[in-house]
């Protein structure tokens, strides 16, 4: 940890949302990693997309449905947000970008506006979700929320990773996982 964040050792709430539906997905299971790795005072609590519906302009008008304002409140109580997701077609799943569409609405005053991100993913791919990532990346932009350039973390191959439990047992991975948690802390520490 640098001096500069030396003395910030306030606990930390992280939200995490997986861009998957299926509970046994690869994802969720990265994001479990997650939560059981993060780094001493800082807790990441995962919010489930599953009850979020598509985003509609018209529903949007009749007002937020329950599970999009329990979604917004989840994100604007979190110090910061980790987005864990899969990538399909060489993009950002449908589950993600839905997220990030209602988060991002009132377009002043939305939630993920001016809040600290990560995005970490699993693939069976060689790629470990890149493009997905990528793709995120740029929605983030115009969100104004601040997503943490690096490091990365691209889990390839995932399903060899992971037990049939999901738990992770690639100790590599644990690793990153790890070192990319601690500055991801960091990384919010810092707004």
């Amino acid at each position: 940890m640098s001096p500069y964040f030396a003395g910030m050792t306030s606990p930390l709430r992280i939200l995490g949302l997986a861009g998957s539906l299926r509970q046994a997905s690869l994802n969720r299971a990265l994001l479990r990693a997650a939560a059981n790795l993060a780094p001493e005072g800082v807790t990441i609590e995962s919010f489930d997309l599953n009850d979020v519906p598509l985003y509609n302009g018209d529903v949007e008008a009749a007002g937020d449905p329950p599970a999009v304002a329990a979604l917004k409140a989840a994100i604007a109580g979190a110090d910061g947000v980790l987005f864990v997701t899969p990538e399909y077609n060489h993009g950002v799943p449908a589950v993600t970008k839905n997220a990030v569409d209602w988060a991002s609405r009132p377009a002043r005053g939305a939630p993920l506006g001016g809040k600290p991100v990560g995005i970490i993913g699993a693939s069976p791919g060689q790629t470990g979700s890149a493009r997905g990532q990528s793709q995120l990346r740029q929605a983030f932009e115009f969100t104004n929320s601040f997503c943490m350039p690096q490091p990365e973390l691209l889990v390839f191959r995932a399903h060899e990773k992971f037990d049939e439990a999901g738990a992770l047992t690639d100790e590599a991975t644990k690793k990153y996982l790890a070192r990319y948690l601690d500055a991801f802390a960091a990384w919010v520490r810092k707004f």
